[in-house]
């Protein structure tokens, strides 16, 4: 029963951990009044509302071409949710997951907000390897590593042939 339902229980969990850091970023810490702050010499909080896409791309501007985005973006989850659904092997629902998480995560900031509340800043001295993101970001990106990884790794094994 676990393991058949582990993908729903990780989307739950990283959903949440997503919308209870944005909420703690933008309430208690005060990051959009404070704009950024030191954690370690190599990670900082920085207050970013992101209107486009991952990495800042397609840049929604107007209010049609938020909501095309947000939509655009639900269709995406919903696949995601159906092939999770489907789902069979463990290691892919955990990943799946993890990407329809974060997925209704930003969603959920897009339709409240009209952006995505991004505040995570890796960087070395004033080079940035990583645009800054959030925890529904980096869910769905661990969760398409995993899944691009599993399917260099194993390979499925092919049906016997008709003769």
């Amino acid at each position: 029963m676990i393991r058949r339902n582990i993908g729903w229980l990780v989307a739950i969990l990283i959903f949440a951990a997503d919308q209870l850091a944005k909420w703690a970023i933008t309430g208690p810490l005060a990051l959009p009044e404070r704009d950024a702050f030191e954690i370690v010499p190599i990670f900082r909080l920085i207050w970013v509302a992101n209107h486009g896409v991952s990495m800042g791309f397609l840049v929604a501007d107007s209010d049609a071409q938020r909501w095309a985005l947000a939509l655009a973006t639900a269709a995406i989850a919903i696949f995601v949710a159906v092939w999770l659904w489907r789902e069979t092997r463990t290691m892919d629902r955990i990943a799946l997951g993890l990407i329809l998480g974060g997925a209704l995560g930003n969603i959920l900031d897009r339709v409240r907000l009209g952006y995505v509340t991004d505040f995570l800043n890796l960087h070395f001295g004033a080079w940035s390897p990583f645009y800054v993101f959030n925890i529904a970001d980096a869910a769905i990106s661990i969760g398409v590593a995993l899944l691009v990884l599993r399917a260099f790794i194993t390979r499925d094994t092919p049906a016997p042939s008709e003769e």
